[in-house]
């Protein structure tokens, strides 16, 4: 018996072979008996939406196929209006790590998770919000990061951190990442963060190329609120854009003296995995990591 029967299907824009992976998986759900919808914005152009009804940002179906890589999951994440929709990951792009199947795999694992047979993998969501002379003119979630950063001029930003209304640290570098323990495998590793397992409720501070010695990545709780105030001088905030960045694929201009606010507040994205997820495995499988140099 199906417990999923309302399937939407996204899928990468620019994706070679959009078409056919598309007809695939929406053959898949039809042997199956489930109806299934397309992403009106990224499928309209296929012939495979012909006569297949669609959907906007999740809304109304109870399960969210997302194919391609780590980036169009994080897109999907972002445009979820609904976070109860679990989502499943058929991976046609690089490391797909939050993909749960090849799209080699869709005929035989799709049917099964759609009768239940998965489990659900929780991941934290950290909401940003930004505000400026105290109203706010920002706010979403990210699953991974949130980078306040300076823009294309080598020039360092400097950023006052706060935790809990307490003095953390001011940065002078090229940027801060306050990353997710989902994320701590993506930007904030590549700038010599720590790598967190999912399932811990936390944040990682990670100065990118800071300009000094004492300034190390953090991990604080994930009930903590951290604080972060634009201290560019105020005669060189026009020579350098500072950009509040979120998952690598949305921006937010800021100026000096605007507040960067970043908490978690319990809300999680679900995925849907064929077996409890082994986080380590998925470290030697999708990073290599421990890998013996001499294998």
């Amino acid at each position: 018996m199906l417990q999923y029967r309302r399937v939407g299907v996204t899928v990468k824009s620019d994706l070679d072979e959009r078409d056919e992976i598309v007809k695939q998986v929406r053959t898949i759900l039809y042997k199956e008996g489930a109806e299934c919808f397309l992403d009106a914005k990224r499928c309209e152009d296929l012939s495979s939406a012909t006569g297949t009804p669609t959907f906007h940002e999740g809304v109304g179906v109870d399960l969210l196929v997302v194919i391609g890589g780590d980036g169009t999951i994080l897109r999907a994440v972002r445009e979820l209006q609904d976070f109860s929709i679990p989502i499943i990951g058929v991976n046609r792009g690089g490391i797909g790590f939050f993909a749960e199947m090849d799209a080699s795999e869709a005929p035989g694992l799709l049917p099964r998770l759609l009768r239940g047979e998965g489990v659900l993998d929780e991941r934290n969501l950290l909401h940003i919000s930004a505000r400026r002379d105290s109203t706010e003119f920002f706010h979403g979630w990210v699953l991974n990061d949130a980078v306040i950063s300076q823009g294309t001029i080598a020039r360092l930003i400097k950023l006052r951190v706060r935790v809990n209304d307490e003095d953390l640290m001011t940065v002078r570098a090229d940027g801060l990442i306050v990353a997710t323990p989902s994320g701590s495998t993506a930007y904030s590793l590549a700038a010599g963060g720590p790598i967190v397992h999912p399932s811990l409720s936390a944040m990682i501070l990670t100065p990118v190329n800071s300009h000094s010695f004492n300034q190390k990545p953090i991990v604080i709780p994930g009930n903590h609120e951290v604080e972060v105030e634009v201290l560019s001088e105020e005669r060189r905030i026009r020579d350098v854009e500072v950009s509040l960045t979120l998952d690598g694929q949305w921006y937010v201009s800021l100026e000096r003296l605007d507040c960067i606010t970043a908490r978690m507040n319990g809300q999680t994205v679900k995925f849907i995995r064929r077996r409890p997820e082994t986080f380590f495995g998925t470290l030697r499988a999708k990073l290599h990591w421990g890998q013996n140099p001499d294998d």
